[in-house]
């Protein structure tokens, strides 16, 4: 099509930190696939205003339309940069785009001392400790989801199937991402990473890509049931992938869930 160019029009930096920039702010970074360097021409611009206090709150936030161009700008206090270290759901999705961000503005070298701090992280045994926690707690959280998923097949209710196959494919493929500590560089890439991580021939790898509807079966994309029964099956498989996370007041609930998902999916 004559309208869609695969070169992102020129992007005027001024004018964004023009526009943008406030006392409080300390640093205007571009985050995302603009940084990166990958962005086509309907890729929006994200700008991260970090912000000298957590009560500051400049205005500006949100999304806006500028020269036809989608720009969302966020504000990150110091308590929400701290957590980016300290944190492990934090950590795997701020740690790795920051690594990769490009300042427009930096009063004070505030951004710059930022992201070499990002370049030194490593993922610590505290963190993995607390990822560990969290995990198994959302094992048990999506429970609820394995059980839709088990009752909109026993009805074939579609409703119930829907509402299923996002707990069996982004919630269990979330848990993985922060138990394994893969530090995302893009949301679009997020899939592949984990994938890759745990390895892309491994059974987690080939449910969790039916789960989502991206492996097709015999030339066609695998059916709602089809990818509902797939989460299931990743669910029994990433409880035996975390074992080691999985912690003594959840283990009964996330054993029986996966009798029931065994034994009715042996039906």
């Amino acid at each position: 099509c004559k309208c869609c160019s695969n070169v992102p029009p020129v992007m005027n930096t001024d004018a964004l930190i023009h526009q943008f920039q406030h006392p409080t702010v300390t640093a205007l970074v571009l985050f995302g696939s603009h940084a990166r360097g990958d962005a086509g021409p309907y890729s929006d611009i994200d700008l991260v205003r970090f912000v000298d206090r957590d009560d500051a709150d400049p205005p500006g936030s949100g999304s806006h339309l500028i020269d036809d161009r989608l720009v969302v700008v966020s504000n990150y206090t110091p308590t929400t940069v701290a957590a980016w270290f300290t944190e492990p759901t934090a950590a795997v999705q701020a740690i790795a785009g920051l690594r990769q961000a490009k300042p427009l503005l930096d009063r004070t070298g505030y951004f710059a001392a930022l992201q070499q701090r990002a370049h030194a992280f490593t993922w610590t045994a505290d963190l993995q400790a607390k990822a560990d926690r969290w995990c198994s707690a959302q094992m048990v959280g999506w429970i609820e989801e394995a059980h839709k998923g088990l009752e909109g097949l026993r009805r074939n209710d579609i409703g119930r199937l829907l509402n299923a196959s996002f707990g069996l494919s982004w919630g269990l493929m979330g848990v993985v991402k922060v138990q394994r500590g893969v530090l995302v560089y893009s949301d679009n890439s997020v899939i592949e990473q984990v994938r890759a991580r745990v390895g892309g021939n491994t059974r987690w790898s080939q449910l969790c890509a039916v789960s989502f509807g991206i492996t097709a079966e015999d030339g066609l994309p695998p059916s709602l049931r089809e990818r509902v029964v797939a989460g299931l099956q990743l669910y029994v498989v990433t409880t035996e992938l975390i074992s080691s996370a999985i912690q003594p007041a959840h283990a009964p609930m996330i054993a029986r869930t996966v009798e029931r998902i065994n034994r009715e999916c042996a039906a």
